[in-house]
């Protein structure tokens, strides 16, 4: 089935990250200009990679793509959104106030719910004044993994909430005249979200259980803010050309089980597919290709499948990890691409080597528990809840900050612990403290999806500065944080990314970012091979074959130390999964 002509203005595709966002929104871009309107295409995704995708470089205004007439495109920058917020907020109170209370209002605006803020304010704009966007029949969104989207979602009637209970005219954002100013834009934001007539929301999923779950939960927590026109999009269904192949059976199999045992909720919602694609969906060529299904047919020619650097498999990468016996390893890399598997097949396969190991996420998707399945001895199973996270949070510092204030003073220090910059702060504070558990211990942790892990990371300073004004003292585990992680002998941080261009171009970013704040990268580890899978589907054949620079540019350019895992026909969950995800022959 072909991408459906929408007919609403406004379009977001939202969805577990890995999923396919922004290919199908590019795609639909395409199709809807080439019908001859006028299309703008945003990402606010703070990982975002608009710009390869397209073709085009791309900044905070609408840039033309040369290959589509009618299309265009921009990125919100998080970080120069913030620098604009920032200075915006601050610039009138120059030359009135004194040096010293102007200082203290930029360290406010220094953390991270700055830019999340920053760039929630961008996405306003373009959603809430219609004025901004006049010259587009439709605008897209290409949002964030979905975990950040759904806080970016919520945002407006959180912060309009909090305005509306607010007296003390400060928010651990600043001024909160700041915020108040953009209180009517926050309100049409939330009317144009909620107005079926006005948006649809495409829940983007691949026909996998783990993905279908997810957009499940997205489907009910959209819901729930009053966003109810959803369409959902099955991306990637697999077909096998040939049965009787054994991974080709399997993936198909594995697909059609997904969609047999799709949730009540989502299968009563509209839908459509789009079909597997052998090639990575980079390029307005290979995205017209895509959206032409009956045009897909599958090569029986292709490079030599012996021209490829042999890498070993996981099991070589545990033992190095075992040395130590103890410390903290971390998973990164852009969602979708196998982090959570990784970490449980680690953290798994150390337990059975007979140490104590703790495995845990700050993922808010938080898929760690269903991946085991069933309790491994040795091994420990948490998860960093924010909601948790935040009580306890609150409850400490009332304790401790709000022990001697009179009851003003009291009021002020609970309205400003109400403000949704409070979970920032208070996940931050656990993070924190399970990495100090590596002190004794193994602990395995399962992060985020690349830009909110990043975020999470860089608030370091801005966490300290917020803590000594809350309550004056820092617990020693965050004061030792940003050391250990810096400590190769300490953390040791694996990339995961899947052999196709972008999970490898954004893995490249990642350890850029990662080595530019003092954090090297321990190792690599390309998942879900096909390559090296046995396959000889000529679909699937024809996806391993074009695997090869991209396992090439890993092993060679990008890291000292590589793993390679297959596909495997068995779904990586339990002892049995994730120990072939270790040895394949297991």
């Amino acid at each position: 089935m072909a991408i459906p002509a929408f007919d609403t203005r406004y379009l977001f595709f939202t969805g577990k990250g890995g999923v396919g966002k922004t290919s199908l929104s590019c795609a639909t871009g395409i199709a809807l200009a080439e019908s001859g309107k006028r299309v703008l295409i945003v990402s606010t995704d703070p990982a975002s990679n608009l710009d390869e995708v397209l073709e085009v470089a791309l900044g905070q205004i609408p840039t033309p793509i040369p290959a589509v007439s009618g299309l265009f495109a921009l990125n919100i920058d998080p970080e120069a959104s913030a620098r604009d917020y920032r200075e915006r907020m601050v610039a009138p109170y120059r030359g009135i106030l004194p040096p010293a209370a102007i200082a203290s209002m930029e360290e406010q605006f220094s953390g991270a719910c700055t830019v999340e803020i920053a760039a929630f304010d961008e996405f306003s704009a373009l959603l809430g004044d219609a004025e901004k966007t006049r010259d587009f029949d439709h605008v897209i969104f290409d949002t964030a993994p979905t975990g950040h989207t759904l806080r970016l979602l919520s945002l407006p009637s959180a912060w309009s909430g909090f305005i509306e209970s607010s007296s003390s005219g400060a928010s651990c954002l600043g001024p909160l005249a700041g915020l108040e100013r953009q209180r009517a834009l926050y309100a049409a934001t939330v009317t144009q979200l909620a107005d079926p007539g006005k948006t649809t929301l495409i829940l983007v999923s691949r026909p996998e259980t783990s993905a279908l779950r997810e957009a499940e939960r997205t489907c009910g927590e959209l819901g729930e803010l009053g966003i109810c026109n959803q369409v959902l999009a099955i991306n990637g269904r697999f077909l096998a050309h040939q049965p009787g192949d054994v991974i080709a059976d399997a993936m198909m199999q594995r697909m059609q089980q997904a969609l047999a045992q799709m949730p009540g909720r989502l299968a009563g919602l509209p839908h459509f597919e789009t079909p597997f694609m052998a090639s990575g969906l980079v390029g307005i060529a290979v995205l017209r290709t895509f959206l032409n299904p009956a045009a897909i047919s599958p090569s029986e020619s292709g490079s030599p499948v012996d021209d490829w650097p042999t890498l070993p498999g996981l099991e070589r990468l545990v033992d190095d990890l075992e040395m130590p016996g103890q410390g903290v390893i971390m998973t990164m890399g852009k969602g979708g691409v196998g982090k959570t598997t990784v970490a449980a097949a680690i953290a798994t396969a150390l337990a059975q080597r007979g140490h104590r190991v703790l495995l845990s996420t700050t993922d808010p998707a938080a898929h760690v528990a269903a991946t085991i399945e069933t309790p491994v001895p040795g091994l420990s199973v948490s998860r960093i809840d924010p909601q948790a996270e935040i009580e306890r949070y609150r409850q400490e510092v009332l304790e401790k900050a709000g022990a001697g204030l009179d009851a003003d003073a009291r009021a002020m220090l609970e309205e400003d612990l109400r403000s949704p910059c409070t979970e920032e702060i208070a996940v931050f504070r656990a993070f924190a403290k399970t990495v100090e558990a590596g002190k004794d211990a193994f602990v395995v942790l399962d992060t985020a999806p690349t830009g909110h892990t990043l975020l999470l990371l860089d608030a370091a300073e801005a966490y300290h500065r917020e803590v000594m004004r809350m309550q004056g003292d820092m617990p020693e585990s965050v004061r030792q944080l940003l050391p250990r992680l810096r400590d190769p002998e300490f953390t040791r941080v694996i990339i995961a990314t899947l052999p196709e261009s972008t999970p490898v171009h954004e893995a490249e970013r990642l350890q850029q970012d990662l080595m530019r704040a003092g954090i090297e990268p321990y190792a690599w580890v390309v998942n879900q091979s096909l390559l090296c899978s046995s396959t000889e589907d000529p679909l699937l054949s024809q996806k391993g074959r074009n695997e090869i620079p991209f396992i090439r540019k890993v092993a060679t350019e990008l890291s000292s130390r590589c793993a390679l895992i297959p596909w495997l026909p068995q779904t990586p969950i339990g002892a049995l999964g994730l120990a072939r995800m270790i040895d394949p022959l297991a």
